[in-house]
């Protein structure tokens, strides 16, 4: 069967591609090798899929090029997919900080996007894991191999995802095919993900207790809770720090966001109240047990020294925390890293070096904040390849 298009990935880039160039009268066909398309949609933001950010700038994005995935987030916005959710009359919520949850379940999300191929003629197959992908020997267009016979096509896209999620398929297959066609990849490594503590030991007992904290490292700073795991720590904090993180570097801690421990301390320094109880106002208490017992000496403030406290507060508002790896991919939401952007057309999402081969979505090199981002880039880098292939 030949086809004018054929995506290699039934996920949430692959299925809006396919939408938009059936929409233009192309024959489309996606290829996906679960049982079912949309898995990752499925098991989204705890079953409700967090679809979208009406925040979503370009600076939300991680990219060796910046500025590469501008062109797609202005031509397919938060408001363009919003609009689509609402003409399915899918009920839907703000969390917060922008960030759009199904009211219901995430499935009306996937529901909505095989209407749409349905409508755009969009063809799909399922239980279809791809052997082989070549150049025809005529140099137009592309065979593709599977178990279930093989296909050809003017236009391939892939859109096969990263390796993040390798229980519901995730694998390696998309960067193959770019090495294979000569295109370069960025490192890639798990992101959006748990960190394991270098020396996490004493806060073991802690797994379960979470915060309001300011995580840190270099120019990047995120507010929201931490979570202590029996490794090390999570939360939305450390996730989406995470996307930052490098095996050299600290990450800083604000333990207490928008108090002057310094000042606190300074105040309170005639109590007789013991360091750990008094900090329990502030924090959970079984944090300050726990912290105060690794950190410091045990005693009441009023015993502690000018110098111990400026101490203890720089501690407080400045815990640096060395991390010695990620709880790897099978924990990760995303991937970071991915086929170069370098290689590939911003405006179409088509490789440079070989025509009428395209990749979209978590794939690329283009990595979004927790919180939609990701989604958006997928709707997005879609959006611009069906309009191209």
């Amino acid at each position: 069967m030949r086809y004018d298009v054929i995506i290699i990935g039934g996920g949430a880039a692959g299925l809006f591609c396919a939408i938009e160039a059936g929409k233009r009268g192309r024959k489309t066909l996606v290829i996906e090798h679960n049982a079912e398309v949309g898995r990752k949609i499925i098991i989204s933001g705890g079953g409700r899929c967090n679809f979208t950010n009406t925040n979503t700038r370009p600076e939300n994005f991680i990219s060796q090029n910046p500025h590469f995935c501008k062109s797609a987030l202005a031509r397919y916005t938060p408001q363009d997919f919003v609009d689509l959710v609402k003409k399915h009359r899918i009920e839907f919520y703000e969390k917060k900080l922008g960030q759009l949850f199904c009211r219901e379940s995430s499935r009306k999300i996937v529901e909505m996007l095989l209407r749409e191929c349905e409508k755009a003629r969009a063809k799909i197959m399922v239980n279809c894991p791809v052997r082989g992908v070549k150049k025809q020997s005529n140099g137009e267009g592309f065979e593709v191999e599977t178990n279930r016979g093989s296909f050809t096509c003017e236009n391939l896209v892939i859109a096969s995802g990263g390796l993040s999620f390798p229980k519901i398929g995730a694998s390696n297959f998309g960067y193959s095919v770019a090495k294979q066609f000569g295109l370069k990849i960025v490192e890639t490594r798990p992101s959006l993900v748990a960190l394991i503590m270098s020396n996490g030991d004493g806060m073991r007992k802690l797994a379960g207790v979470s915060t309001d904290a300011i995580a840190s490292t270099d120019k990047h700073s995120f507010r929201e809770n931490i979570l202590f795991t029996h490794r090390g720590l999570s939360g939305p904090a450390i996730l989406q720090i995470s996307n930052y993180w490098h095996k050299d570097r600290d990450i800083v801690i604000d333990l207490l966001p928008e108090t002057d421990a310094e000042q606190l301390l300074s105040e309170n320094a005639s109590s007789r109240q013991r360091l750990d109880n008094f900090l329990a106002n502030y924090l959970p208490e079984r944090f300050a047990d726990a912290f105060t017992a690794q950190n410091f000496e045990i005693k009441p403030l009023h015993q502690y020294s000018k110098k111990d406290l400026i101490k203890i507060a720089e501690t407080l508002n400045g815990w640096k925390t060395r991390f010695s790896e990620t709880e790897g991919y099978g924990r990760a939401e995303v991937t970071l890293g991915g086929v170069s952007t370098n290689e590939l057309s911003s405006q179409t999402m088509e490789s440079k070096k070989v025509s009428g081969l395209y990749f979209i979505g978590e794939v690329v090199d283009v990595t979004g904040w927790l919180g939609g981002y990701n989604f958006q880039w997928a709707w997005a880098s879609g959006f611009a390849a069906g309009n191209a292939v």
